[in-house]
């Protein structure tokens, strides 16, 4: 996912010089795969068998795969939109199946297992950016579609048998010692704070490798978005690690306030040592932001908070563009400007879950039930691991 979503960016400038593509279709292109992005994580609202699907993920797989196979081979504005929008609705069901999978089967462990896999995003960022850089010379646009979809490939067959979460168990065979605790003002907080993320997020991930080239050398833009997607790999880890000594909301309030740093220092110096560690800030909190979220609003056991929480951050991901397209005009500093302050917003809003916050959700006791069960691809038994 991190592959098929993100490469788009280290491309953009090829495609720019070499395939005629516009400004303008450019930005209609990002916001194609936002609007995708969008969609997917509102079938995972509307329709929650889908993320439980091992079919849907597969499918999924294929799609993002072929979408980037199938970027070289028009020059059609209209069908790079298409192709970014599936792309989009791919990525998110990729994204809420893996985490609800996360979440729900390593809930009795070490909560840095599902930091690690949420940081095979940043690693699929970084690749994609090593990839295009190690093409830059020598070779066109096409030939990193073609090299980014043979790398997702690759990708997509290690992760072909991930096993979804599990339908609910059926009546009776679960008995639950669940406090009544109303969490709709919670997970209320919980929602705007993500939605403000993904406003914020957006514009940094869009504009921050661009802004930081306008006022560097070349190689430093190019590099500073491999370093963001490096950063990310151990990100979510070592949040969750922090998790055992400071509360999820904490963490929340404090990784967001990091990234608004981040976001603003290219804005307030040109110097390269800034660039590099807003990339550094930037890479470090992004995911690991995603992770404290979504893991907040699955421990408040909130009705589909992984999908629904997805869903206002895909929002966010639209509006943030179109609210700082005006501020384009002079350069990207005041963009990042305003994403910094909107960031700052969310971590105020994520403030409100320090508040009488449930850190005890009752326990769930299984009796004779079995854990995740998932038939691998080739016929092999399934596991019988309880959870």
């Amino acid at each position: 996912m991190g592959v098929g979503r993100f490469v788009y960016t280290p491309i953009l400038p090829l495609m720019h010089t070499q395939a005629g593509l516009s400004a303008g279709a450019g930005a209609s292109l990002a916001t194609a795969n936002y609007i995708g992005y969008l969609l997917g994580a509102l079938s995972g609202i509307l329709v929650p068998a889908l993320v439980r699907s091992a079919f849907v993920l597969r499918c999924s797989l294929f799609v993002l795969t072929a979408t980037l196979a199938a970027m070289p081979t028009t020059h059609s504005t209209a069908a790079w939109f298409v192709l970014r929008l599936s792309a989009g609705i791919a990525s998110a069901l990729i994204f809420v199946i893996a985490v609800s999978s996360l979440l729900s089967h390593l809930r009795e462990h070490p909560a840095h297992l599902p930091g690690w896999a949420f940081g095979g995003v940043g690693a699929g960022i970084a690749l994609s950016g090593l990839l295009v850089l190690a093409l830059r010379t020598g070779s066109d646009w096409q030939t990193a579609w073609w090299a980014s979809a043979a790398l997702c490939a690759v990708l997509a067959a290690v992760s072909w048998t991930l096993c979804p979460e599990e339908a609910p168990a059926p009546t009776g065979t679960v008995a639950a010692a669940r406090p009544k605790v109303r969490t709709h003002r919670w997970f209320s907080a919980l929602f705007v704070s993500y939605t403000l993320e993904g406003i914020g997020y957006i514009v940094a991930g869009t504009f921050l490798a661009a802004a930081i080239g306008q006022s560097s050398a070349g190689w430093v833009g190019s590099g500073a978005w491999v370093l963001v997607g490096l950063a990310a790999v151990p990100s979510s880890a070592v949040w969750a690690r922090l998790g055992r000594r400071w509360s999820r909301p904490d963490l929340l309030v404090a990784a967001l306030f990091i990234q608004a740093v981040g976001i603003a220092l290219p804005a307030l110096t040109g110097a390269v040592a800034a660039a590099l560690i807003s990339a550094v800030l930037f890479g470090a909190t992004f995911i690991g932001v995603s992770t404290l979220a979504l893991a907040a609003g699955a421990h408040l056991r909130f009705p589909r908070s992984v999908a629904l929480l997805t869903t206002g951050y895909s929002v966010g991901q639209i509006i943030g563009p179109l609210v700082v397209a005006p501020l384009l005009r002079h350069g990207y500093h005041q963009a990042l400007i305003l994403a910094a302050v909107v960031v700052l917003t969310a971590a105020v809003a994520a403030g409100v879950l320090r508040i009488g916050f449930p850190h005890r959700m009752g326990t769930v006791v299984r009796h004779g039930v079995p854990g995740p069960r998932c038939a691998p691809a080739d016929g092999a038994p399934a596991s019988t691991d309880r959870s």
